[in-house]
């Protein structure tokens, strides 16, 4: 098992859970972070880091969210996703956009 970002991080981009993550897992997009789930070792020390509240084990995703477990996979392994080791500022309008959902249409690839 892995754990997943979903949704509620498109646009926001806090990288707390960076920080915590004892093997560097974590691949940063335009404005999205994603979870590598070749290299997660599913200790869950990120999950209560997530400001927004994005990181779930993969067992736990709700069913809406589901296709992040994907999406994931996908982006992690994608040229230009590179791994993300130390926090930095979150995305400048990351306090406007972090309660809005249905951001999917948002995600930067």
């Amino acid at each position: 098992m892995t754990h997943v970002v979903t949704e509620s991080c498109i646009r926001c981009k806090y990288t707390d859970c960076v920080d915590v993550c004892p093997v560097d897992c974590f691949r940063e997009g335009p404005n999205m972070l994603v979870i590598d789930p070749d290299e997660c070792i599913d200790c869950a020390v990120c999950i209560p880091e997530c400001p927004v509240n994005a990181i779930y084990a993969e067992e736990d995703v709700p069913p809406n969210q589901v296709a992040f477990i994907n999406l994931n996979v996908e982006l992690a392994k994608k040229a230009g996703w590179k791994s993300i080791t130390k926090r930095k500022a979150a995305l400048p309008d990351a306090d406007e956009w972090k309660d809005v959902t249905d951001k999917i249409g948002e995600l930067q690839r």
